[in-house]
């Protein structure tokens, strides 16, 4: 874990960096539940529309060093709330997912939270985990980055 890491609210220019991390295909693979076309820039630009527009909605650029690396979000889903993030992966292994998360859950201070992470995606599990999560539950959901079901943990924040 290096760097100086930081959560800020999302910025237009921030959301070049997010399309870019959005079409790799690697990371989206490991993401799974994914739009159906990570390189349709009309279909991300109207979801992150609603996602910047939502008051319900917390979405926060993660930056390390002033640098974009990724972005979390803490969203209604039904009565729940749900976390979720992305880092861009030439900054994977670094320990940001999980400072990010962290920092996020310091600033989303309602519980409980909900997570889900496709099963073989032991390094998402790994973040959740170290940040408090538990699995609670197993589901089964169609991936779009895998063009297949695929079954996922769903896990939850408690404290």
């Amino acid at each position: 874990m290096t760097g100086d890491l930081r959560l800020r609210p999302v910025v237009e220019d921030d959301l070049v960096e997010f399309f870019a991390h959005q079409v790799d295909p690697e990371a989206n693979r490991m993401a799974a539940f994914t739009t159906p076309d990570p390189a349709d820039p009309r279909a991300f630009a109207t979801h992150w529309v609603r996602l910047l527009t939502d008051p319900a909605i917390v979405a926060r650029t993660v930056t390390v060093d002033g640098v974009v690396v990724g972005h979390v979000l803490a969203f209604p889903v039904g009565t729940s709330t749900e976390v979720s993030y992305w880092i861009d992966r030439r900054h994977w292994g670094r320990g940001h997912a999980t400072r990010a998360l962290s920092a996020l859950l310091r600033e989303v201070t309602r519980r409980p939270l909900r997570a889900r992470t496709a099963v073989d995606n032991h390094a998402s599990l790994a973040v959740l985990r170290r940040c408090g999560f538990v699995v609670t539950g197993t589901d089964r959901a169609y991936a779009p980055a895998r063009g297949h079901d695929v079954d996922e943990y769903v896990l939850e924040l408690t404290g």
